[in-house]
């Protein structure tokens, strides 16, 4: 019943859902919501002992010009490319909003389902990335411009990378057949993980510690990645860097 009362709720939002505008600034929304809190934390890192003592990198230190180099590339590709991909697929593919809200067991199982299956696909990319010159000098450096990361480095990227993965996280849902409230709820989960996991710190609540066995990698894992390179392809999980042998905690 709380699910079918929020979907009614976002149904009747619907002539603004249907809009090309929308999935463009439903994703700059969020992506921002989530980066604010840590870009005031970054700010306030080298002036509070509180605050810096769980940067993980604590030496490191982010700057107006670095926050604002970040966020010009993120709305550069949000208005160059995102947003004439988005047009073209409002065009071609209208999204139909069903009454039914889904169950809450199918809703968590294929937001689960999801992000595994695009960890894996951001895995196998990633690795390729890193393990072929051409690839990472083409495509991928851009994002390793910075060894320590901060919130708003999740989105620093070339075009390329932005839009292959953007493609994946797109594209999943359908590829499960999951109701539209699910894939908004996934491409939510999926944005807070990528900015945790670009924040640069560790917190005692941090999802990492919340799930158990270390299954999770979480911000520690993500920074080590980009500081050593060749460590952690995984986003998220880390089965895969286990697997691989590419899984490093130091």
């Amino acid at each position: 019943m709380a699910l079918q009362s929020v979907w009614d709720f976002i149904r009747a939002q619907e002539a603004y859902m249907r809009s090309p505008f929308f999935p463009v600034l439903f994703s700059l929304t969020v992506y921002l919501s989530f980066c604010l809190p840590f870009v005031v934390l970054d700010l306030l890192s080298s002036r509070v002992e509180l605050v810096r003592k769980y940067r993980i990198q604590q030496k490191s230190h982010v700057t107006w010009s670095m926050l604002w180099n970040c966020l010009a590339q993120s709305l550069y590709n949000h208005v160059v490319y995102i947003f004439p991909l988005t047009v073209l697929h409002w065009y071609w593919r209208p999204v139909s909003y069903p009454a039914q809200a889904p169950g809450l067991f199918r809703l968590v199982w294929d937001i689960a389902a999801c992000l595994l299956l695009f960890d894996f696909q951001y895995f196998i990319w990633h690795l390729l990335h890193h393990k072929v010159p051409w690839l990472y000098q083409t495509f991928h450096k851009v994002h390793h411009k910075y060894t320590s990361t901060f919130a708003l480095t999740t989105e620093y990227s070339g075009a390329w990378e932005t839009l292959s993965l953007g493609f994946f996280a797109a594209v999943n849902p359908m590829l499960l057949g999951c109701h539209p409230m699910t894939e908004m709820l996934f491409f939510i989960v999926n944005i807070w993980l990528s900015v945790e996991d670009h924040s640069g710190y560790d917190f005692p609540w941090s999802t990492h510690r919340l799930v158990p066995f270390g299954l999770f990698g979480g911000a520690p894992h993500h920074d080590l990645h980009h500081l050593k390179f060749k460590t952690n392809y995984a986003p998220y999980f880390t089965h895969w860097d286990r697997l691989f042998g590419t899984l490093h905690s130091e």
